[in-house]
């Protein structure tokens, strides 16, 4: 804009225009909270799909190991992706990706077919994994830099809240007569057990036919919003002091120990939220009152990270808040292991709010003084989101080995590397 002769002659240089980021917030956090309301569906998934496909507790968790490997897989492919569509054209990708594989929930549930359903849930992992590429630089380069942990908490709580509906919207459709129908199978003749387990699969049709509907919505707005594209290339030029001497990201121990500690951070926030339902269960509480549970780790989420907007960096510091948050998981995972029925299940709830700090921390522990080499440092970060393949996972193999309670010890060691992590580990320079 040029300066008015009156401003010129008087030598006052006028402010620049502020811009409004309103409408592009909104719509990004539209896309937040579908990340999260699909993301957290797992929650009703793993216990659903163990009835109707008469499954293990190993097999059951195959459900968040077919979902999060897509973030292993996808993550350096989403970034190639991004590089030729830019990321406002990426979105709507992603979206249409998980479309599809809402869709293929229709031929897994006619068919009553496991793999079809695991074949659906990485389908929708892999668009959600270059949705999660672009959306979460995207909000921390849209607006001043100063401001983006703010938003980034913000997104944080759009989120959140969706994973808190998500399991209760669709337990009152899959669930529904489930306690009845799991006392009444070994009663029925083969023919009959069929019949119902063949009823109870085709409940998931109609929530994931409007999933999709909905996802492909969502494509079409983002398409043809005013969404401004970025340029990130700035982040490429070489940068000063000691990174120029590094060769490849394998010169950063602390970016490395940081994509190993998400690793085992989604590995643990993942099972404080997807197991929480069957552990219940298992505490022989009714899974009508069940399916609830996985509503109350996410509100705990959210409780963190309101406290995370208004505590940090004022009166504590990332580094501290998360290794209060490791501190506080180990105490709470303890507390679950040794009581039991509802004060277990509220412990594990309560891992919630132990994990909430521990994400927002470790981006900016792990990509410190990276310079040029932050995308790939970002990417990183991201395949570390497989941790919620992998961990869940191994707790599933060991609640059939010992028993669902007994298989949290899985936890604790993980809680522990992420205060190693959070006090020593990313110092670590060279």
């Amino acid at each position: 804009m040029e300066q008015t002769p009156a401003l010129e002659k008087a030598g006052v240089k006028e402010a620049p225009p502020k811009t409004d980021y309103t409408r592009p917030m909104l719509i990004i956090g539209t896309l937040f909270f579908i990340f999260g309301f699909v993301t957290w569906l797992n929650a009703v998934l793993i216990p659903y799909l163990k009835i109707a496909c008469q499954l293990n507790n190993f097999e059951s968790y195959l459900v968040a190991f077919a979902f999060y490997i897509s973030y292993l897989v996808m993550a350096i492919p989403s970034a190639w992706i991004l590089k030729l569509t830019g990321f406002k054209k990426g979105m709507p990708l992603g979206l249409l990706i998980m479309a599809v594989g809402s869709l293929i929930f229709i031929p897994a549930a006619l068919t009553r077919t496991y793999i079809i359903f695991l074949l659906g849930l990485f389908v929708q992992g892999t668009g959600l994994a270059l949705l999660q590429t672009a959306a979460n630089p995207y909000i921390t380069i849209l607006g001043p830099r100063e401001s983006a942990a703010r938003r980034i908490s913000i997104m944080g709580i759009c989120n959140k809240v969706a994973g808190a509906l998500a399991p209760i919207v669709l337990g009152a459709i899959v669930l529904i007569n489930t306690d009845e129908l799991v006392a009444q199978l070994d009663s029925m003749s083969a023919a009959q057990k069929v019949e119902e387990l063949n009823a109870l699969a085709t409940r998931v049709i109609t929530p994931y036919l409007v999933i999709a509907g909905v996802l492909v919505l969502l494509a079409v707005v983002v398409y043809n919003s005013s969404l401004p594209e970025v340029d990130t290339n700035a982040e490429d030029k070489p940068a000063a002091g000691a990174v120029k001497d590094k060769k490849s990201i394998f010169g950063f121990p602390h970016l490395l120990m940081g994509a190993f500690t998400m690793f085992l951070y989604v590995g643990v926030e993942v099972m404080a939220v997807d197991t929480i339902i069957a552990y219940g269960a298992a505490q022989n509480i009714d899974l009508s009152t069940a399916k609830f549970f996985a509503t109350s780790t996410l509100l705990a989420m959210v409780l963190g990270y309101l406290i995370g907007i208004v505590a940090m960096p004022k009166y504590i510091s990332q580094e501290r808040a998360m290794q209060i948050s490791a501190l506080a998981g180990i105490a709470f995972t303890v507390v679950a292991i040794f009581t039991w029925g509802y004060i277990s299940v509220l412990f594990i709830a309560l891992l919630g709010l132990a994990n909430a700090l521990v994400f927002p921390a470790i981006w900016p522990l792990a990509l410190a003084d990276l310079g040029r080499f932050t995308k790939v440092g970002s990417s990183l970060l991201i395949m570390g989101i497989a941790g919620g393949a992998v961990i869940p996972l191994v707790y599933g193999y060991l609640a059939d080995l010992w028993d669902p309670q007994q298989a949290y010890w899985v936890m604790v060691p993980c809680y522990l590397f992420i205060w190693y992590y959070a006090a020593i580990g990313h110092k670590k320079r060279t």
